[in-house]
């Protein structure tokens, strides 16, 4: 963890929430646990008139849902579960479907979910982190913009779509960099190449580059997308490691992890910021500079190879798709 940001992880303090979410729809994908509930519940507290909380497990959701009832008093009729795989682009699909079926207006999309696996698997037609954390994500995201836009025109409000990213991007090596033009994502798929320790951050990495191409390229959007970095927190998100790497993992945890509610307050604040966040990756609660590899010479190109890629597959899972941005 370098200097600057280890400063920041242990001395920066994070503002308690306390921007109104009175009379807004907000769904929050990976909700069920970990970061994603504890911003639920802030949100929940925070007034929202519906929260949607999208999960794999309905089971955990329900429960969930229960524990965040009890805890804000929010009422029974403000949060829904509905379910949501994130390794099926039919699942995404059909949870955009609803939304627009079933939901007035859409004023705020946290897509928290994520993997961070430690066993190589192929999900829809990539390397499922690749999967769950880039392609879905995105998908989810620019399918959802109609409503959205929707949203701001008829309610004449600012509808903010947060993507929870990490710090661990900066620290990407993303070594598919060297692949052949149109093919980064291919290289990925890769299984003897396969590292989740690498693979994790270079994810995230792809996350900033795609936020970034649509912060400078799109402007002026009625919908604004940016992506937060929650510092370390205590989470499930490495649940899978074991070993040494485990013992590792779980003392730096004891000595620098923020409680998971304290890191919730970053995504609350991302969701709950205006069009100027476009395009923003935002860190501890304010707009921060991404890593070197994507403000470094070579960034810019790789950040439109990146996203020429994405926006590929994005438009044949659904033909049209980039229409909406």
């Amino acid at each position: 963890m370098p200097n600057m940001t280890l400063f920041k992880q242990l001395f920066i303090s994070l503002p308690y929430p306390t921007e109104s979410f009175s009379g807004k729809t907000v769904i929050v994908t990976g909700s069920n646990s970990g970061l994603g509930k504890e911003a639920a519940r802030h949100i929940a507290r925070l007034g929202a008139s519906t929260l949607i909380l999208a999960v794999r497990d309905l089971e955990k959701g329900e429960a969930a849902k229960k524990d965040i009832e009890e805890t804000t008093n929010c009422g029974e009729d403000v949060i829904k579960i509905w379910h949501l795989d994130m390794s099926s682009y039919a699942s995404v699909l059909a949870f955009i479907e609803r939304a627009e079926r079933e939901l007035k207006r859409v004023d705020c999309l946290l897509a928290n979910a994520a993997i961070a696996t430690m066993n190589f698997a192929i999900a829809e037609d990539n390397e499922s982190t690749v999967t769950v954390n880039v392609i879905s994500t995105f998908l989810l995201a620019l399918a959802m913009l109609p409503k959205m836009k929707e949203t701001a025109n008829t309610f004449n409000t600012q509808p903010v779509i947060t993507i929870t990213s990490s710090g661990a991007h900066a620290d990407a090596k993303f070594k598919e960099q060297s692949a052949p033009e149109g093919q980064i994502l291919d290289t990925m798929n890769d299984a003897k190449s396969f590292n989740m320790m690498l693979r994790y951050p270079d994810s995230k990495l792809l996350e900033v580059f795609c936020v970034k191409h649509l912060g400078e390229h799109h402007p002026k959007s009625q919908v604004a997308i940016n992506n937060v970095d929650p510092g370390f927190c205590h989470s499930g998100i490495a649940r899978e490691l074991t070993g040494v790497l485990a013992w590792v993992f779980w003392f730096n945890k004891l000595i620098f992890a923020r409680s998971t509610e304290y890191g919730s307050r970053t995504l609350v604040h991302a969701a709950g910021q205006g069009s100027g966040s476009h395009g923003q990756y935002l860190s501890h609660c304010a707009n921060a500079q991404p890593g070197p590899l994507v403000m470094g010479k070579d960034g810019e190109e790789l950040q439109e190879r990146v996203w020429k890629e994405v926006a590929g597959k994005l438009e044949k899972i659904k033909p049209g798709i980039l229409n909406n941005i």
